[in-house]
């Protein structure tokens, strides 16, 4: 900036980022699309464009930051040089009376004083593309920007989900496949939660020898409910056995499978990732269809109302379906035929809620069944269980005699 008049003039810098019309958002709860900004003691702060909607302009002082846009996988900023403090705005406006328009601004507070006759210069910063995390990061040591890392929406669980990231792509860089990485993480967990599992799989195994004495008391209490639960707890406490051991394993691998989930769905590095055969982008759901018959039927079911996004069941679910369904059957059947009905059909709904879910994570279940399957196996073995898996798959498949007709005379 050149001053060519007689006196000083004072300038305030600013910078701004303008999105035109409303963009077509996933809308989806574990990441934010839309302005977005880091600003000082803000912290991170996000909009939604409906919430423009209702509030057409935000003000936000602070001390330093950047603000912007951000899709899925891209995102547009404006970064003020770090330490300058700065009045960041979201904006949105309707001069035409159509189109919106959308802006993500700030001005720096302190003037920029240039004396009659002198030259000075600001500088200010823009970033526009892909979100890959090693660029951002890269961008943050290099210009020491305030998390501009946080362009990628780690979500809640970003002290898990950040780790994962790290982990999948150290494996990537030394086996070369996602896919793969995702198979060894599978193990990795496993080893992890090994002696949690391998003390729940062992009260299972005790649940299982202790069968015989659960259905005499139900039998002999069958009348009498209260009782019945009393002889129950009598007898876990008697051999140890803690019913809900059981659901330990599976509540505490619940963060990590969403935050392997969040790192498949948001991550650039995962997208068009592929793996073998059918699957060429791990990010996106299996392309198969059984209810096409894998192609050979030239219709798309996922069009028909309302039932339309159950109708898409690839191969890979199906697999995960199958593995969640034969290791039920290495469990304890419920004593209430409610609950075994529930668990009857659960691998069912897995299956088809699954079905639209990215590959990858489909993979990793799947391989995360097989190897729970295997591991309950041999500790339920090992601690004297009977384990007859091909019988209990058997039995799931007869007919079950209907009760005798009475007829009153």
């Amino acid at each position: 900036m050149q001053n060519t008049g007689a006196g000083d003039v004072a300038l305030f810098p600013y910078a701004r980022v303008v999105r035109h019309d409303t963009p077509k958002v996933q809308n989806f709860f574990i990441q934010h699309e839309g302005p977005t900004g880091v600003l000082g003691s803000n912290n991170l702060v996000t909009r939604k464009y409906s919430d423009m909607q209702k509030d057409q302009m935000i003000d936000l002082p602070a001390t330093s930051g950047w603000l912007g846009f951000t899709d899925k996988y891209w995102a547009t900023a404006v970064l003020a040089k770090p330490g300058a403090p700065l009045n960041a705005r979201f904006s949105r406006s309707n001069p035409t009376g159509t189109r919106d328009v959308y802006q993500s601004s700030y001005v720096e507070t302190t003037p920029i004083v240039v004396a009659a006759g002198a030259t000075v210069t600001n500088e200010s910063y823009i970033f526009a593309g892909a979100k890959e995390e090693a660029v951002l990061s890269g961008y943050q040591q290099q210009y020491g920007f305030d998390r501009i890392d946080l362009m990628i929406d780690w979500g809640w669980f970003h002290f898990l989900t950040r780790p994962m990231f790290k982990l999948l792509t150290f494996l990537n860089g030394i086996i070369g496949n996602f896919g793969l990485a995702i198979l060894a993480v599978t193990i990795i967990i496993k080893a992890i939660f090994f002696p949690l599992a391998s003390r729940s799989y062992a009260s299972m195994a005790a649940m299982r020898r202790v069968q015989p004495e659960m259905k005499s008391i139900r039998e002999r209490f069958k009348e009498d409910r209260p009782a019945q639960q009393q002889a129950m707890m009598e007898l876990y406490r008697k051999e140890k056995i803690n019913p809900l051991s059981g659901c330990w394993p599976i509540l505490i691998q619940i963060p990590v499978f969403f935050s392997l989930y969040t790192v498949i769905f948001i991550s650039l590095e995962m997208r068009h990732a592929p793996f073998f055969g059918w699957i060429r982008d791990l990010a996106a759901p299996d392309p198969t269809n059984i209810f096409t018959l894998f192609g050979l039927i030239p219709w798309d079911p996922t069009v028909m109302p309302i039932v339309g996004s159950f109708l898409h069941l690839g191969i890979w679910p199906v697999i995960m379906g199958i593995t969640m369904w034969v290791q039920m059957k290495l469990n304890p059947p419920p004593p209430d035929p409610t609950r075994a009905m529930i668990f009857n059909w659960m691998p069912v709904i897995f299956t088809f809620m699954l079905g639209t879910f990215p590959a990858g994570l489909v993979i990793y279940w799947a391989r995360n069944n097989t190897l729970s399957v295997t591991q309950q196996w041999f500790i339920m073995k090992r601690h004297g269980a009977e384990v007859n898996l091909f019988g209990n798959i058997l039995d799931s498949f007869k007919r079950k005699p209907k009760p005798a007709e009475t007829t009153k005379s």
